[in-house]
């Protein structure tokens, strides 16, 4: 169905989508952009996801826009790239109700960065790095790196880190709070199936309603952020995970969430 990048749907409602093009380090490409976004969108749709995991094929995550295809074609104007492919895909990650947790299985570099930035959870082998590399051949960021780079680590880190283009280790980025945690290659997998697990058998609708409050807080003001904590609350309090929350501390036994 996808030539780019592979959708597995496993039946705890994980879906997997894995950047396939291993052979040039899943550089990305057009085609790779709106399979991604076509895949999101008819997870997204399934009644049964609970969860994404993106991750890369074979050593890299992500080596970030592929060159050659910008190379085939000097004609191209970079902001109509951007717009068309780049902008819609980063809003609809963002946008998405559900969580996306990035397995970064190895080199976040460019635009593969901004792609890991814009996950909602990062968990890295200590093989992985990230690179903010547009720089590198005289590009400035995109695909939303100014806007969450700088509201991770401040302006002036994000500045060293966009001049200088230099690789980040998977160490440095969990000092730097780019990732949420780091362990070794042969771990990655199985670390990253017992977080979405929990994630997948938590209050659903709670969690994406925490999504959206960490996505408009950015832009708010203290009072106003105050009055969408109460409007989230009360909209939480009418979901039945709520109900079988409050139920199951009162008989102090484990809860047993639905999503609803």
């Amino acid at each position: 169905m996808f030539q780019t990048i592979k959708l597995d749907i496993s039946p705890s409602g994980i879906a997997t989508i894995t950047l396939a093009r291993p052979e040039v380090y899943n550089a990305i490409n057009n085609l790779m952009l709106e399979e991604l976004r076509a895949a999101l969108a008819m997870a997204e749709k399934n009644g049964l996801i609970k969860v994404f995991v993106l991750t890369g094929e074979g050593k890299g995550f992500c080596a970030g826009q592929d060159l050659k295809s910008l190379l085939e074609n000097p004609a191209l104007v970079p902001s109509q790239m951007v717009k068309k492919y780049y902008i819609p895909l980063i809003m609809d990650m963002r946008n998405c109700a559900k969580p996306i947790i990035c397995k970064l299985n190895g080199v976040a570099a460019g635009a593969g960065c901004s792609l890991a930035l814009a996950c909602d959870m990062v968990i890295a082998t200590e093989e992985a790095s990230l690179s903010e590399a547009f720089v590198n051949i005289g590009l400035v960021p995109d695909s939303g790196s100014t806007y969450f780079l700088p509201r991770m680590v401040g302006r002036m880190k994000a500045f060293e880190l966009f001049a200088l283009g230099s690789k980040i280790s998977a160490k440095e980025a969990l000092q730097l709070g780019l990732v949420n945690q780091v362990v070794p290659h042969a771990q990655l997998d199985e670390t990253v199936a017992q977080l979405v697990s929990k994630i997948a058998t938590s209050p659903l609708k709670a969690i994406s309603m925490i999504k959206t409050m960490l996505n408009q807080s950015y832009h708010l003001n203290l009072h106003e952020v105050l009055e969408m904590e109460a409007e989230m609350q009360d909209m939480a309090a009418s979901t039945a995970d709520f109900k079988e929350g409050v139920a199951a501390f009162a008989q102090k036994r484990p809860p047993q969430y639905t999503g609803q």
